[in-house]
């Protein structure tokens, strides 16, 4: 392989591909990167073995071929090099030649058909979203997804597609996110399945600036997923198992609803969350309507025996009647912080059923979080 391409260009792709190389593993090849040239463009590829991420770089080819080399000394070497044209040849002994400006350096690789192959779906079901739009759903569930790995499943995004409905939950056992997402072409055949959470992440990041329509194709198996970029490509395994029924977790009904300004919530809460840190995370939330037509309140109350308590009242619009219950302060931080919109609704049933929030005037997300037992 001998070819040329622009210093800021390589920089870029390895920052790409390198979130998917291994960092702990059994299999030290796993911490290469396999550069490979295809179609007059530099092919760069990594994977840890759960998810695999290729991106293309322009570049001059002048001899074809490939290698993988050590992708942390690559990429530290590369980013350390000046933004101008930097030529890579591949020697006899299995080394790479990096020459830029004043600089050259050699690192040893490894053959290519040493690399663990990188999964290619062919056949399958695909479906295009709106980048933007497929960015804020992710984004409205994922963090709702379990870190332990206990329940395997539960550190997954369920991912379901019915005719033209894209629906993504995801839950811990304490708390549900469940967002929908209405899709241009509907599709004939019906998916169903669990994405790691950890992928999701992964694919926010690359996300970044698309413009184009990502596409998404899961394989017949059910066992992997293609998410395809304008520039990169990602395929990640999906988690196996049965996923909770997540709609049963989702109250039916309520008897007090309380309409709130998002940002006055949020930093309430933010407020109390200082003393809650000591008070095992508990926040009290005392809802009550207005009378006379003055506005309702609610009252959000965090103490701790050893630091001392918060009291702070937000004013908002309360249908139904007066309400009692507490939460975990993170957790109501955490669906405020991505919910995106101007106004949120609380809904509420008792002290001991869990508590919903959407967006005012939609209904296309519910976040629902189970309540603390607390003395009141």
């Amino acid at each position: 392989m001998k070819i040329s391409c622009l210093q800021e260009n390589l920089n870029r792709g390895l920052s790409i591909v390198g979130r998917a190389v291994a960092t702990r593993t059994t299999l030290p090849i796993t911490n290469n990167v396999m550069l490979t040239t295809e179609n007059g463009q530099l092919k760069l590829s990594a994977t840890n073995l759960e998810i695999a991420i290729t991106t293309w770089v322009g570049a001059d080819v002048e001899e074809e071929g490939s290698i993988t080399v050590p992708a942390r000394l690559l990429t530290e070497f590369v980013g350390s090099l000046p933004p101008e044209k930097t030529d890579l040849t591949i020697l006899e002994n299995r080394q790479l030649e990096l020459t830029c400006a004043r600089q050259q350096g050699r690192i040893s690789g490894n053959e290519s058909d040493d690399f663990p192959p990188i999964p290619s779906i062919g056949d399958g079901t695909t479906i295009e979203i709106d980048p933007d739009e497929l960015r804020s759903a992710i984004q409205r569930v994922v963090f709702a997804a379990a870190t332990d790995e206990a329940r395997p499943v539960l550190t997954g995004v369920h991912t379901s597609v019915q005719d033209d409905t894209l629906t993504l939950a995801a839950a811990d056992g304490f708390r549900l996110g469940v967002n929908k997402l209405n899709l241009s072409d509907p599709i004939s055949d019906n998916i169903e399945a669990i994405v790691p959470a950890r992928s999701y992440n992964e694919l926010v990041r690359l996300l970044g600036d698309q413009k184009e329509a990502v596409q998404i194709t899961f394989n017949p198996e059910r066992s992997q997923v293609l998410f395809k970029l304008e520039s990169v490509e990602m395929v990640s395994q999906l988690i196996q198992g049965q996923f909770p029924n997540f709609n049963q977790l989702i109250p039916e009904t309520t008897d007090s609803k309380a309409t709130i300004d998002t940002n006055n919530f949020l930093q309430a809460m933010r407020t109390a969350s200082i003393f809650a840190r000591d008070g095992n995370g508990i926040v009290r939330l005392s809802i009550e309507p207005g009378e006379d037509q003055s506005p309702g309140k609610v009252s959000l109350t965090a103490r701790s025996e050893e630091v001392g308590e918060n009291t702070g009242e937000i004013d908002a619009k309360i249908e139904g009647s007066s309400a009692q219950i507490a939460f975990n302060s993170r957790y109501l931080t955490d669906v405020l912080n991505v919910i995106g919109t101007g106004q949120v609704v609380l809904e509420t049933t008792n002290p001991s059923s869990p508590g919903v929030i959407r967006p005012l005037g939609s209904d296309t997300y519910t976040h629902v979080v189970m309540p603390m037992f607390v003395q009141w």
